[in-house]
C-alpha cells in the first residue's frame, strides 16, 4: 500500500467541532503524530491499533523540533503508513502545516490537507464574543502573539492600531503585556475594549473582558491558564451580554464517562449539551464467548422456551448477532414474550421490531426477576442469554415465586480495559479536575478501580444509575449519588443536581 499523510485540524477542543471529515480519516490511521493542543475527547478516536507519536508542541514547550517532526511524517509514509498529523485548530493557520508538506511535497509523498476549526473563531463564539459585528466591526485580524524567550514582538503596531477591525492574537499570553503597551504607544485608546480568553470550549474557559489599559492588571489579579486568546477590539465589550456557554447548566464541568464506548455515544452528547465537558474513557468492554456450543444448541431450540429475557443492551446486540451468523432470523424466537431488564435494552429490541412484553418499573435483576416470577406459569420455559458473570438476583427472585425451566446462558464476558495511556485520568482526579464520573454498571466501577490502581477512591464523586451499581461504588470509599430511575435521563438530572453541589 502507498504511504500517504493527512494534515488534519483538530479543532480547539470540543470533540463536537471535530469535522466529520477528520474523524474519518483518523479512524482509519496506521500512525497519528499529534500536537498538545488536541483535545482529549479527540485523542480518544485514534484507533487502539496505530503508533501514536506525541509531537509536544506548546508555547513554550517543544519537545520534538520541527524538522523531526518533517522526518517523521516522510519516513512513515515512505514504509507505506496512512499518516495523520492531527494539529490543534486549522493545520494552516499557525500550524506550520505549510513547513511539513513542502518535504512531503519534494519527496513526491502523496498527502491531503482536512481544515479544522480555528480557536480565533470558535473561542471568541464560545465566550458570547462574535469577531465581527454590523455596529462594530467589518473585519477580523488573526495576529500570531508568540515571541521567543528573551526576544521582543515583531509586529507593526502602528499598521494594527489603525485598523478598525477585530484583533485576535494567538498564543499571545506572554506577550500581552508589550502588545498592550505597543497599541497604546501606537495611539488606541486606553479605554479599547479588551479580552483574555482561557482554554475555550471546555471545562476551563474562563474569560476576563475589560479595557485595553486595564488587562494586564487583570490578568495578574485573576490569573490566566494556557492556552488563551487576547482580543482586542469593541466586539469584546459584547462578551458579557451574549455569554451563552457559561449559563449552561453543567458548564465549567468535566465528566468522566465510563461506558463501553459502543454505548456511551448518548449519555455523552446529553451531557455536552448541558455544557459539561466530557470524557470519555471506557472502563469495560463486551466480546462474545468464542466457540459458545451452549449457544449454538440453544439457538437450535429457540422455539421452545416461552420467554426470553434480555438484562443489557450487549445481550441483545451479541444475542442476535450470533443468531444472524447461524443463518437464522427473527422467526426462530417462534412464539416467545420477550422481557427486558429497562428502558436502554427495550430499545435494542425495538430497534429490530420485537415488542418487549415485560419491563419492571425499577430497572434493575431484582425487580425483574420478581415481575417474571408473577407472571410466569409453572412449568414454563425461560431462556436468559446474559454475560459470563450475570448477577444471581433474578434468579432467586423467580425461583422464590414460581416453578419454571431456567436456562442461565452466557453469551458474552465482560472485560477491563486500559484507560488511553496519553491521558492521566488518575492525575486529573487527584487534582480536582475531573468533577463527576458517571456509573452505569456494576462492571464500569470495578473496571474504572482496576484502571487506575492507587487512587485515593474519596476523591471520586461517583454517580450511578441503580442501587447496586452504588454499593459497588460505595464499597470502594467513592462519594457516591444515585439517580432516581435507572435510565440515562435521571442520570443525567442527577449530575446536574450533584454539579451544584461544588
Amino acid at each position: 500500500m502507498e504511504g500517504k499523510v493527512w494534515l488534519v485540524g483538530a479543532g480547539p477542543g470540543d470533540p463536537g467541532l471535530f469535522t466529520v471529515k477528520g474523524r474519518d480519516i483518523l479512524e482509519q490511521a496506521q500512525v497519528v503524530v499529534y500536537d498538545r493542543l488536541v483535545g482529549e475527547g479527540i485523542l480518544n478516536l485514534i484507533p487502539k491499533q496505530a503508533e501514536i507519536i506525541d509531537a509536544g508542541k506548546r508555547a513554550g514547550n517543544h519537545t520534538m523540533p520541527q524538522e523531526k517532526i518533517n522526518q517523521i511524517l516522510l519516513e512513515k509514509a515512505m514504509a507505506g503508513k496512512q499518516v495523520v498529523r492531527l494539529k490543534g485548530g486549522d493545520p494552516f493557520l499557525f500550524g506550520r502545516g505549510g513547513e511539513e508538506l513542502a518535504l512531503l511535497a519534494e519527496q513526491g509523498v502523496p498527502y491531503e490537507v482536512v481544515p479544522g476549526v480555528t480557536s480565533a473563531l470558535a473561542v471568541p463564539a464560545y465566550c458570547g464574543i462574535p469577531v465581527t459585528h454590523r455596529d462594530f466591526a467589518s473585519s477580523v485580524h488573526v495576529i500570531t502573539g508568540h515571541k521567543k524567550a528573551g526576544e521582543e514582538l515583531q509586529l507593526d503596531f502602528k499598521s494594527l492600531a489603525r485598523l478598525s477591525g477585530t484583533l485576535v492574537f494567538l498564543m499571545g499570553v506572554s506577550g500581552i503585556p508589550q502588545i498592550c503597551q505597543g497599541l497604546l504607544d501606537a495611539g488606541m485608546e486606553p479605554e479599547m475594549p479588551a479580552a483574555v480568553l482561557q482554554r475555550g470550549t471546555g471545562a476551563g474557559q474562563k474569560k476576563i473582558i475589560t479595557s485595553l489599559a486595564c488587562v494586564q492588571n487583570q490578568v495578574n489579579e485573576q490569573g490566566v491558564q494556557t492556552p488563551a486568546i487576547f482580543m482586542v477590539g469593541r466586539v469584546c465589550a459584547l462578551g458579557n451580554e451574549f455569554g451563552w456557554y457559561e449559563q449552561l447548566p453543567l458548564f465549567g464541568k468535566k465528566i468522566l464517562v465510563t461506558r463501553p464506548r459502543e454505548r456511551s455515544g448518548t449519555i455523552s452528547r446529553k451531557l455536552r449539551n448541558l455544557g459539561a465537558e466530557v470524557l470519555e474513557l471506557s472502563a469495560i468492554r463486551t466480546e462474545l464467548i468464542e466457540n459458545n456450543q451452549r449457544l449454538t444448541e440453544e439457538l437450535e431450540r429457540l422455539s421452545e422456551y416461552q420467554y426470553l429475557v434480555f438484562t443489557s443492551p450487549a445481550g441483545v446486540n451479541l444475542f442476535f448477532q450470533e443468531l444472524q451468523n447461524q443463518k437464522k432470523d427473527i422467526r426462530a424466537i417462534g412464539t416467545a414474550q420477550i422481557a427486558a431488564i429497562g428502558t436502554g435494552t427495550r430499545k435494542e429490541l425495538e430497534n429490530r421490531g420485537l415488542v418487549c412484553a415485560l419491563m419492571p418499573e425499577i430497572y434493575d435483576g431484582k425487580h425483574l426477576g420478581i415481575l417474571l416470577g408473577e407472571t410466569c406459569q409453572e412449568g414454563e420455559k425461560l431462556l436468559i442469554p446474559r454475560a459470563e458473570k450475570g448477577n444471581s438476583q433474578i434468579i432467586e427472585e423467580i425461583e422464590k415465586r414460581v416453578s419454571v425451566e431456567i436456562t442461565d446462558l452466557p453469551v458474552y464476558r465482560t472485560v477491563y480495559e486500559k484507560l488511553n495511556e496519553k491521558i492521566d485520568v488518575k492525575g486529573q482526579m487527584e487534582q480536582g479536575q475531573i468533577h463527576m464520573a458517571v456509573f452505569t454498571s456494576v462492571s464500569t466501577v470495578r473496571g474504572f478501580a482496576a484502571a487506575v490502581q492507587g487512587l485515593d477512591y474519596s476523591l471520586v464523586r461517583g454517580v450511578c444509575i441503580g442501587a447496586q451499581t452504588q454499593a459497588a461504588a460505595k464499597a470502594l470509599g467513592m462519594q457516591t449519588w444515585v439517580a432516581e430511575k435507572a435510565d440515562l435521563d435521571s442520570l443525567v438530572e442527577t449530575c446536574v443536581s450533584v454539579s451544584r453541589k461544588f
